[in-house]
């Protein structure tokens, strides 16, 4: 029987965001990134003093990957771009989907080859509207097709592994992946069907491990996988619609979550006022950091 916990955690960031996605940690500045999609915003969180400061965007983004101290990729709805972190400053680096205005990215994560996986999805999320794509040194290459709502892109520790999913299916998929590249080696394959239950699959992450954790978006769960999809715990979050979590903190032990309000009427939004929120979960579990980004 899977176990389940209240919520023991506390809140990183009361700021509300309306699509809260992307939460990315920089060990070597201590600093938490994450974005309100819709709202068009970077947030950015300095873990040791608590400073808080919000970016405006010309566009809605959804991933942030460190490259070096000074420069991130960040991915959007025009596309890949450099991001100074002193100036703010973006730079043009790769098009993903320059033919379809129409979608916009969502979830990512970087594989310890240097590689990035990058989701794309319908603005309205038009069913198998996106894709999944493979960005390597500036080189775009489509990996999965037709998929509505891409979410839960992760690794297993030694990169051997990929996971994603399409929230609209909510089946979490696995699949063999070169650790020396981040290109899928095989088909993937069904190893979570969660169809039946309440909400659907969102933004996961593996911890040190293999163990997959996974916001479950309108459940107000985040849940933990074994590596063979067995869901052995279930932890409540105070936000109906959790939805992607990462490793922070100095030692990878702390695991953040983001959360939205998106769809929310004022009567939901009253009982949940954390919804929007950066939540910090509680238990202390062994992660492992996103790798920076390979230009």
């Amino acid at each position: 029987m899977t176990a389940i916990h209240d919520f023991q955690g506390t809140i990183l960031s009361d700021t509300a965001s309306v699509l809260g996605e992307g939460p990315t940690y920089d060990p070597d500045t201590d600093t938490v990134w994450w974005f309100n999609i819709l709202g068009k915003e970077l947030h950015e969180l300095h873990l040791a003093t608590g400073k808080k400061q919000v970016h405006e965007l010309p566009m809605m983004a959804s991933v942030l990957a460190r490259i070096d101290a000074g420069r991130q990729l960040i991915a959007t709805e025009e596309g890949l771009f450099l991001r100074d972190i002193a100036t703010g400053e973006l730079t043009f680096y790769a098009a993903i989907e320059a033919d379809k205005p129409e979608n916009r990215s969502n979830d990512g994560r970087t594989h310890i080859s240097g590689s990035l996986w990058i989701g794309t999805m319908g603005k309205r999320a038009e069913t198998q509207a996106g894709a999944i794509y493979h960005v390597a040194g500036g080189k775009v290459t489509k990996i999965f097709d037709q998929i509505s709502i891409p979410n839960s892109i992760c690794f297993s520790p030694d990169g051997t592994i990929g996971y994603f999913t399409d929230t609209r299916l909510s089946q979490l998929m696995r699949v063999m992946v070169d650790p020396l590249t981040g290109l899928p080696t095989g088909e993937p394959i069904v190893m979570v069907d969660s169809m039946e239950d309440p909400g659907g699959i969102d933004g996961s992450v593996c911890d040190a491990d293999g163990y997959i954790w996974n916001a479950r978006w309108g459940s107000g769960f985040v849940d933990r996988y074994s590596p063979d999809g067995l869901r052995i715990e279930r932890y409540r979050v105070p936000a109906a619609q959790p939805s992607c979590p990462a490793f922070i903190g100095k030692d990878a032990d702390r695991l953040a979550v983001t959360t939205a309000w998106e769809g929310l009427d004022d009567d939901a939004r009253s009982t949940q006022p954390q919804a929007g929120a950066l939540l910090e979960l509680g238990p202390t579990v062994k992660g492992v950091f996103d790798p920076p980004y390979k230009i």
